[in-house]
């Protein structure tokens, strides 16, 4: 049954009325390699095209609108009225595969009809649901919405980002900034209480044990655990190097050759976890 979704934490909708989410997977240090890699890994486990996808929390519909180019048949929803707009709009400029359908939605509580949907991904809500129980209603969401075999693909932020981010900014320096690493650290529960816009919002932020185990609890088999960036955010000098095909490729194979490494997961700025619901 279709319900209301529940309220957004105004600190987060604070966050992103700010934030220009549209270009962060074009822009950064890292943003290119974790859209990059992400891509790859989706595209492993993904039913060809035209399967009917669910991108649950997809912002502004960058992973939609590259589905949808590739043929899927894709289908965004998102707690922000402002990246379901912008998502509308640039499916105005793809109209020869746009995005099917555009609408306001919570992955606690979804619209779609059981056994819908080939594929699910929920790249962004695992980190903006800060209580376990509203991760695990989210993943068994999903469940119930995809067919018997489908793939899920679930991508969170490292427990360990937030240190390695402030080590290389210099972000430590400032004892603000401490103070919420400590949290990080010591739960996974990041607060940002004076909105410094470097320093994200309201998040939970994942062990690589804890997303199996909540991917296990959500009903789905574990098909494949990745490091995103995996150590090759950290190269000298990003830029020019992911501007150099050749310089690029060899960054992308050596990052692929550790991906499921255990030691590499802490290095990775962001996790993703494939499940498959079982047929």
């Amino acid at each position: 049954m279709e319900q209301d979704p529940p309220p957004v934490d105004r600190e987060i909708l604070a966050h992103y009325a700010d934030y220009d989410e549209q270009s962060r997977l074009s822009t950064g240090r890292s943003s290119s390699l974790e859209f990059v890699r992400s891509q790859e890994l989706i595209l492993r486990h993904i039913p060809p095209a035209p399967a009917r996808v669910l991108d649950v929390g997809g912002g502004p519909g960058v992973y939609s609108l590259w589905l949808a180019g590739l043929g899927y048949e894709t289908h965004l929803i998102d707690p922000v009225q402002k990246h379901v707009l912008q998502a509308m709009d640039a499916s105005r400029n793809q109209p020869g595969n746009p995005i099917a359908s555009n609408s306001i939605g919570d992955a606690r509580s979804l619209s779609q009809d059981d056994e819908s949907i080939d594929a699910v991904l929920l790249m962004g809500p695992m980190y903006h649901l800060t209580e376990r129980s509203d991760r695990i209603t989210a993943l068994q969401e999903a469940h119930r919405v995809l067919r018997p075999g489908g793939p899920i693909f679930v991508s969170t932020v490292c427990r360990f980002a937030p240190l390695m981010d402030g080590l290389t900014t210099g972000h430590i320096d400032d004892p603000y900034f401490v103070d919420i690493l400590r949290g990080d650290l010591k739960n996974g529960q990041h607060r940002n209480p004076r909105s410094v816009p470097d320093y994200f919002t309201t998040a939970f932020m994942h062990t690589p044990d804890e997303l199996k185990t909540e991917v296990n609890d959500g009903g789905f088999d574990l098909i494949e655990m990745a490091a995103i960036q995996g150590p090759g955010w950290l190269a000298n000098d990003f830029a020019s190097r992911w501007a150099n095909p050749e310089r690029r490729t060899l960054l992308l194979e050596l990052v692929r050759a550790v991906e499921h490494e255990p030691a590499m997961m802490g290095v990775s700025q962001h996790l993703m976890a494939i499940g498959r619901k079982p047929e």
